[in-house]
């Protein structure tokens, strides 16, 4: 996948999506080689605050990588964190005690009026305030305390791709500067990012599996979860197609009686406890007959009607979702390019969403 030089040179469909998902290896070394001593800085000042809860504020492909941030600040400092519903604040005028409590606003753009606002009243009631956002002068960036860019450079195709890993990578740093870590191992991700992208004909050819679905079940659970949940997304705003995320556990509790041998089922399986925690519910669904396509490591791919194995080894779980995503935005691309869609444009959708 060969960035062009020219938008007006070149007039394929998908072609600033695909530049875009193109760059992010160059994205993951910018901030481990540039954003990282800012991320630790703000991480240090935080963590002398010993804020007692997180909040997390977010809105579609932010709202997954503010999902991701959960796991971590759950998993690796056992700090308790939920997800706002801003219209309690922005419809009900709710004003709740804030104190210490610490509220995280992932946005690309920092734009949204909603964000912007609930971010406003968090402060007010004695949070404190941390966005992470995709530009520094944003209305966003200017009501919050602290604020953290992840240097990803403009993105103008409407599905975010190189934005989304590079807020994964962010908030990774940011937890990592919250327990003392330095974030070493994330320096395997840019050269691994830029592995998957050479195995873009590998999708293509796994695409074709899709084009005629009616709809699409994505599962995963643990770290993979945000995964799922982004994939589904991606698929949903590019290809129309519709497609249902579940954790592997919830899948189990009701949605798997939809689920029979010609549904097709993608399942994200990380190498770790989350994907060991999985393997009850893929069994199920290769008792079901599935359509199931694994994208994890080689073997749990081995035992999948189809897959696309991950460069598992020596990645620390917790890392493992800035790479498994990079196959399913593939994935995304070439669905909707099959089925003669544009996915630069998706229909009724804009870059900036204005929710109040």
């Amino acid at each position: 996948m060969t960035a062009t030089t020219s938008d007006s040179a070149d007039e394929r469909p998908g072609r600033i999506m695909a530049r875009e998902m193109a760059e992010q290896p160059a994205v993951l070394r910018r901030i481990l080689d540039e954003g990282a001593p800012a991320v630790r800085q703000v991480a240090q000042e935080i963590a002398a605050r010993r804020p007692r809860f997180v909040l997390l504020t977010a809105r579609g492909t932010s709202d997954n990588a503010a999902l991701y941030a959960k796991y971590l600040l759950e998993i690796r400092l056992g700090l308790p964190c939920g997800l706002t519903s801003m219209s309690t604040t922005t419809a009900y005028g709710a004003r709740p005690d804030l104190t210490d409590v610490l509220v995280i606003t992932v946005s690309q753009s920092g734009g949204s009026p909603d964000l912007v606002a609930s971010t406003r009243a968090a402060r007010e009631a004695g949070a404190i305030t941390l966005a992470v956002t995709n530009n520094a002068d944003s209305p966003l960036a200017g009501v919050s305390e602290y604020h953290i860019d992840i240097l990803a450079g403009p993105e103008r195709a409407l599905p975010a791709t190189k934005t989304y890993t590079a807020s994964l990578l962010a908030l990774y740093l940011f937890v990592e500067g919250l327990r003392g870590g330095d974030g070493a191992a994330a320096k395997v991700l840019p050269d691994l990012a830029g592995q998957l992208l050479a195995r873009h004909a590998e999708v293509r050819a796994l695409a074709a599996r899709y084009r005629f679905a009616e709809r699409m079940v994505i599962t995963s659970r643990g770290y993979g979860y945000p995964t799922a949940k982004e994939a589904a997304l991606k698929l949903m705003e590019t290809s129309y197609i519709p497609a249902l995320s579940y954790s592997g556990a919830d899948l189990l509790h009701g949605p798997l009686a939809m689920v029979d041998n010609v549904s097709p089922v993608i399942a994200v399986v990380t190498d770790g406890k989350g994907g060991e925690a999985l393997r009850p519910v893929l069994d199920r669904l290769r008792g079901r007959g599935a359509d199931l396509v694994v994208v994890g490591p080689a073997h749990q791919v081995e035992q999948a009607s189809a897959g696309f194995v991950l460069p598992t080894d020596g990645v620390a779980e917790e890392l493992q979702p800035v790479l498994e995503i990079i196959p399913l935005q593939l994935l995304a691309y070439e669905v909707t390019i099959a089925r003669g869609q544009d996915p630069d444009a998706p229909r009724a959708l804009a870059k900036v969403t204005e929710t109040r």
